[in-house]
């Protein structure tokens, strides 16, 4: 029995000779291009641009991977490059996604030994292959096996060094021994070298005024290092906003891309320097104050530093008042601002003066709390008694508080009746409670006179309250001035009697000098007047039968009518009867 003719099928494809025929294939492919890539490496290649984005250019080089150039180097030159435009480049490397890092320069891969002798002596850069990792640097094919030391590797570490391996770097023979076989290369020199280039033609690029992208490299507490491109540029804590800054690293952080405007170039000790601004490019803050804030406004806003002589206030980023540590209380007198304000607490205030040309505002923190002298006439009327401390001592008085921010003087004078003072620390002391009499009030000027003498009983009060205005009373001229006269009217006793003219007058026309009645101050009373003048009350006539008035003089002794009587100032106002 024959088998059965099985019709032939078409076998499906081996899965064991594909993997080995594709491995084959991948690898044939792989050899290809790493020659190509050998070959080739240093070579002037035609690229084509393939793609353009922010900051690069992708250029197709026939490889299986693209080349990157950066657009600085076409915006430098004054070029737009676009998809489609062809150009020669050269590869020097790969970066970390695999793009090939190409060049516009042509760089040379040395074949043989008189390249290299060539190279050497013309201090040229070439192109040179990483091998591996060895002992004491890395291992580099220039065409023949060369060393480079790690610390010319440009490598931070060990990490980096691995990077290298496998990537084609432009590097710069230092030794060459042509009998030994023995190369150094140095790759630290070429990208020293290129790093000048770039900041020369950044540097050359830039100017005061101009308006850059870069990238925060790191951060210190007085600003923020940003990279331009290949340069450093310092933007300083106080340029970073209208506000104000206490650390940098609450603004930026490291990595993050900025705008900013150039603001000073110089060169220190041969060095470059570039300050940057990013609050520059924004409107500053000041330029809408005259319209936003008015003198008297109610404002509220934060303490942002105390000093002695005040407090400084944030009201919105970059607009700061300062309330004068005189501005701060009304009551108490403050040495240090610190004593009332912290910096952070929210405050309320008025505004008390604007001047946006020197971008100044000044702020009052007790106007907030109300004026308190806007009722002390209504509180504190002429008459009434108040009690309160004694905040302070001059020579010439004492001062007592009234009320939060109000103050009334006790002059010596109206300290005490019994007694000359000399001092006002004769009767009263710091903190002392005292009781005392509200002689006047002057709102404008913000005074308050206070008496003590005038609530301990005396002749004085004695006299005001036997009498009447009307009264006619009898009184010893003790000075005599124009218009007026001092009259005693008992010990102690005082009053002010108005002349009207006639008794001065009638003195002056009798040749009787005004000097001359005032030195007569303290004498003795005139015992004939008075003899005469009672001679006249009982016998009905004046002396010597003359209707005439007696003139007026210094000690005379003459009847007066009571014109006005105060019990609430003690005084006492006479005219002559």
């Amino acid at each position: 029995m024959s088998n059965p003719t099985i019709p032939n099928q078409a076998l499906p494809e081996s899965s064991a000779a594909e993997p080995s025929e594709s491995f084959s294939d991948m690898l044939s492919q792989y050899e290809k291009s790493h020659a190509r890539k050998r070959e080739d490496g240093g070579k002037q290649l035609e690229g084509t641009v393939i793609a353009v984005s922010a900051d690069s250019v992708f250029l197709d080089i026939g490889f299986k991977s693209e080349g990157i150039l950066p657009l600085t180097d076409f915006q430098n030159a004054g070029e737009t490059p676009k998809p489609g435009d062809k150009m020669p480049v050269s590869v020097k490397g790969r970066d970390p996604e695999g793009y090939y890092q190409l060049t516009r320069a042509k760089v040379e891969r040395p074949k043989d030994w008189s390249a290299l002798a060539k190279a050497f002596a013309e201090k040229a850069t070439i192109v040179g292959t990483v091998t591996g990792v060895i002992k004491g640097g890395l291992s580099v094919d220039v065409g023949v096996r060369a060393f480079m030391p790690a610390s010319r590797s440009g490598a931070h570490d060990a990490a980096e060094m691995e990077k290298l391996v496998e990537q084609e770097i432009l590097c710069r023979i230092i030794k060459l021994d042509v009998a030994d076989e023995d190369v150094v290369v140095d790759r630290r020199a070429v990208i020293e070298e290129e790093e000048r280039s770039v900041k020369e033609r950044r540097y050359s690029e830039m100017k005061e005024g101009d308006t850059v992208s870069g990238t925060v490299r790191s951060l210190t507490d007085y600003g923020a290092f940003v990279d331009l491109g290949g340069v450093d540029a310092l933007l300083h804590v106080s340029d970073i906003a209208w506000s104000r800054v206490s650390k940098p690293a609450d603004m930026l952080s490291v990595g993050q891309q900025i705008d900013a405007k150039v603001l000073k170039i110089s060169t220190d000790a041969g060095k470059r320097r570039i300050s940057v601004g990013v609050k520059q490019l924004l409107p500053h803050p000041w330029d809408a104050v005259p319209e936003k804030y008015r003198v008297g406004e109610r404002v509220r806003g934060t303490v942002t530093r105390v000093a002695e002589f005040g407090a400084f206030v944030e009201l919105e980023p970059g607009i700061e008042g300062l309330i004068h540590v005189s501005e701060m209380s009304w009551g108490k007198k403050l040495r240090s601002a610190s004593t009332l304000v912290k910096p952070g607490e929210t405050v309320d205030a008025v505004i008390l003066g604007v001047n946006a040309g020197e971008r100044r505002m000044s702020l009052g923190l007790k106007q907030a709390l109300g004026d308190p002298w806007a009722d002390v006439a209504q509180k504190f009327s002429a008459g009434s008694v108040i009690d309160g401390p004694v905040v302070s001592i001059t020579k010439f008085g004492a001062f007592v508080r009234l009320a939060e921010g109000v103050e009334g003087m006790i002059h010596i004078s109206d300290m005490s009746t019994e007694k000359r003072i000399n001092h006002p620390q004769e009767i009263v002391k710091v903190g002392q409670l005292v009781k005392a009499q509200v002689l006047a009030v002057d709102t404008e000027k913000r005074q308050l006179r206070l008496g003590i003498k005038q609530l301990v009983p005396s002749g004085l009060d004695e006299y005001i309250a036997e009498h009447k205005e009307g009264d006619v009373v009898t009184g010893r001229m003790m000075e005599v001035s124009d218009g007026h006269a001092r009259v005693e009217l008992g010990e102690g006793i005082q009053a002010r009697c108005r002349m009207d003219g006639s008794g001065a007058e009638e003195e002056k026309d009798n040749g009787v000098a005004s000097d001359s009645a005032l030195s007569k101050l303290n004498s003795k009373p005139d015992l004939s007047s008075l003899s005469s003048m009672l001679q006249a009350r009982w016998k009905g006539a004046t002396p010597g039968g003359d209707a005439r008035p007696e003139r007026v003089r210094t000690g005379q002794i003459r009847k007066f009518r009571i014109a006005r009587l105060d019990p609430a100032t003690k005084k006492i106002e006479l005219e002559l009867a």
